[in-house]
């Protein structure tokens, strides 16, 4: 899923509106099969440092991508990006027996985004 499921991001509506759809997906998925012992759960990471972010910045500010970056990663209240691995641990948590009372769900994983910045 996305932050931008729950969230209005500007010049962003096909994007958020894919995610809110995942997200409701989640939801239906979780109640149709909680009774089959199948769980269902999203993750709404805020911005995460790939290299796909590497490779937009390159793209649409050649020369700039240091200075983009930067400023793209002050948006988080955390003040930087997240890391792909932290995601994973996440997803890898809800794999796991330790979540295993844990269904429809949605989990923000955004360095304070939605919630700590001003």
């Amino acid at each position: 899923c996305s932050v931008a499921a729950t969230m209005g991001i500007p010049d962003r509506f096909a994007y958020s509106m894919s995610k809110g759809a995942v997200l409701s997906m989640t939801l239906s998925i979780a109640r149709d099969y909680v009774d089959q012992g199948i769980r269902c759960n999203c993750l709404s990471p805020g911005r995460v440092h790939t290299p796909f972010v590497d490779g937009f910045l390159a793209k649409n500010y050649p020369g700039k991508e240091k200075e983009m970056f930067e400023k793209l990663a002050s948006t988080q209240a955390m003040g930087r990006m997240g890391k792909p691995e932290e995601i994973a641990a996440l997803a890898y948590f809800l794999c796991s027996e330790d979540s295993k009372f844990i269904t429809g769900t949605n989990f923000n994983i955004d360095g304070g985004f939605q919630n700590l910045k001003m």
